[in-house]
């Protein structure tokens, strides 16, 4: 393993203002002496949750030997700032150290930081001596936990560096150029978008959209009567809403909510709905049960479906090998949205039989 700590040349910006889960007001001197690894995350982004289990483990392994954990929370969407899903994510993926809510990127500029997830070193003086972004380089940074505790009491007693969580870490694992992470909603229109149909976005307003006759991998497809807000695209029907997605990736993810209006979401009351439900379906079959992401279930007619219960992120396919295929998704409630979809890469490699 290649592990490289920076030279102790500059100090960790003091906390932006911001609420805290699980810990009082933390500060830089409160801190000191400790080893800290400071987490830029947002609980509705693939690529954080699948880092959070090395977080956890690191926080139970080493704050007895005088590491702190500090979670940066900074949402990319604006239903991510409410304390409450924060909260209910942190319960579901098994966070007990302190959280810090960024929700005016406070923090996130201080650092000048650049993408989720990244991860911030800091030594007992105070200094921030290792960087890393993104997935991935978990024992490099487990020696650089490791290295930093050394420093700061050379009798430390550290357990061996922990095999990865996943089969898809370590090196070796196959990884393929996927499609890109598609964003729905004005915000993302104004930027292009990820929008393949010719009438667009109109702000405000619902559209009756129609399939175009040729679809393209990079964009997604829709299907019935939309309405786009800033941040999402709503299900403004009462029957049926389609969005085809054609892709090429060893799985899916769609981060849904069972309401796009940012009123309801700031407010955390959302409405009352039987069976907020998505019908997941791959080259206009049902998935099969090999190819279904954790969040999908079968009814009795065989239909593979996502019940939304919360914004945030779920998984919606996860292939046994790199794959392309059509999506395709079918809105069987009003009101429900679309923020984004994203799409995994990497692959454990099947070795000779």
């Amino acid at each position: 393993m290649l592990m490289l700590l920076s030279r102790p040349v500059v100090h960790m910006p003091e906390f932006g203002e911001g609420d805290w889960i699980n810990s009082p007001m933390l500060s830089r001197n409160s801190l000191r002496g400790h080893v800290i690894l400071v987490d830029f995350w947002d609980y509705s982004c693939v690529n954080c949750i699948r880092t959070l289990p090395h977080v956890a483990s690191w926080h139970r392994r080493y704050e007895a030997q005088g590491l702190q954990i500090i979670g940066v929370h900074t949402p990319e969407f604006k239903f991510a700032r409410q304390r409450h899903q924060v909260e209910a994510a942190m319960e579901e993926f098994n966070l007990s150290y302190p959280v810090l809510l960024d929700n005016h990127y406070e923090n996130w500029e201080l650092y000048a930081n650049k993408a989720w997830p990244t991860k911030y070193l800091i030594d007992a003086n105070g200094y921030i001596r290792y960087e890393r972004r993104g997935e991935g380089g978990y024992q490099n940074t487990e020696l650089a936990i490791q290295k930093l505790l050394v420093e700061r009491d050379p009798r430390v007693k550290l357990p061996d560096i922990r095999p990865l969580f996943r089969e898809e870490d370590p090196v070796g694992a196959a990884c393929y150029p996927s499609t890109p992470e598609l964003h729905a909603g004005c915000a993302a229109g104004l930027f292009g978008g990820s929008l393949g149909n010719p009438e667009g976005y109109l702000p405000q307003e619902a559209v009756v959209y129609d399939l175009p006759p040729g679809r393209e991998e990079g964009a997604f497809y829709l299907e019935g009567i939309w309405q786009a807000g800033r941040e999402s695209l709503n299900f403004a029907g009462h029957d049926r809403g389609r969005i085809l997605v054609p892709y090429s990736a060893a799985g899916v993810n769609a981060v849904l909510s069972p309401s796009g209006d940012e009123v309801e979401l700031m407010l955390g009351i959302l409405p009352a709905r039987d069976e907020p439900m998505v019908e997941v379906r791959l080259n206009g079959r049902p998935l099969p049960p090999g190819d279904a992401g954790r969040d999908i279930c079968f009814d009795r007619d065989g239909r593979s479906l996502v019940q939304v219960t919360r914004p945030r992120l779920y998984e919606l396919v996860d292939h046994p090998d790199f794959q392309s295929n059509e999506l395709e998704l079918i809105f069987l409630t009003h009101g429900l949205a679309l923020f984004t979809l994203t799409f995994t890469t990497c692959i454990v490699p099947i070795g000779p039989a």
